[in-house]
């Protein structure tokens, strides 16, 4: 069978798609044109190359090899999910936040 000829990306995305619904999976995609399904990763990518790539503050001078970038990588995913202060969590860290919310909903009820 001869396939339309279509540009390489829309048969990828065409072959994705037939591959999540064989597999059952429903993908998570908006409307056609809306980049809501992007806007999370996009802010994550902008603030990791600002925060990690772009300074010296988890890896000192340049990056001479993959192993840099990825050890520079991971101690920018520490810092961000265990020691960064969130300032709409009242300037407590991501894991002090879930840890709190996670013992509220544990507590047993007291007496009245």
């Amino acid at each position: 069978m001869l396939l339309p000829l279509v540009e390489s990306g829309q048969y990828t995305s065409i072959r994705f798609t037939e591959h999540l619904e064989i597999e059952g999976i429903a993908p998570s995609i908006g409307s056609v044109g809306d980049a809501y399904d992007n806007a999370l990763m996009e802010t994550i990518n902008g603030l990791y190359k600002t925060e990690c790539i772009r300074t010296t503050v988890f890896h000192a001078g340049r990056y001479r090899t993959l192993a840099d970038v990825e050890y520079a990588t991971a101690g920018w995913v520490d810092w961000y999910n265990n020691r960064r202060l969130h300032g709409t969590l009242g300037m407590i860290t991501p894991v002090e936040h879930e840890s709190a919310y996670y013992d509220a909903l544990n507590r047993e009820p007291q007496p009245v």
